[in-house]
């Protein structure tokens, strides 16, 4: 961290600050993304079926990419489409989705990008800051989750 970030005021925590940091990261990711055809709802689609083993239900992941998005499944199966039809997943034929060859192929040199990215961000953070920072932003996540939720 350079002494000129350390000597900034923090900043307030708050809608704003989550809000700057989502589209910040964001587009990085996007600008990894450029060239490859992969829009950001595609790639959250690509990346829980390439973490979940490479092979998931598709209703599983019709879920998962729901819950991590709050998109409809409608639109999930439009992401999962729109994949299937670029040659990044397949059909498994058995309910499932499976990555491809060139899906991985693509998802791992994306990831492989965002590595020193990443690292460089905040790779070099304690990691009872980032603990916190976990916790913290888990909490609100959990509780806007229950708003949306309409508990």
């Amino acid at each position: 961290m350079s002494a000129t970030r350390r000597e900034q005021a923090p900043k307030p925590f708050g809608t704003a600050l989550i809000g700057q940091t989502e589209k910040t990261l964001n587009a990085i990711l996007e600008r990894q993304l450029d060239g490859t055809g992969i829009t950001e709802p595609q790639w959250v689609t690509l990346t829980l079926t390439v973490v979940s083993g490479g092979t998931i239900d598709r209703a599983e992941l019709i879920r998962k990419v729901g819950t991590a998005t709050k998109f409809g499944e409608t639109s999930v199966a439009e992401r999962i489409a729109e994949l299937t039809a670029a040659g990044l997943l397949r059909d498994g034929g058995d309910g499932s989705v499976q990555v491809s060859d060139a899906g991985q192929e693509q998802w791992t040199q994306v990831r492989t990008a965002l590595g020193p990215i990443i690292q460089g961000l905040w790779g070099d953070l304690p990691a009872e800051d980032l603990a916190t920072a976990g916790r913290v932003l888990g909490t609100v996540l959990d509780r806007a989750n229950a708003v949306l939720a309409g508990a």
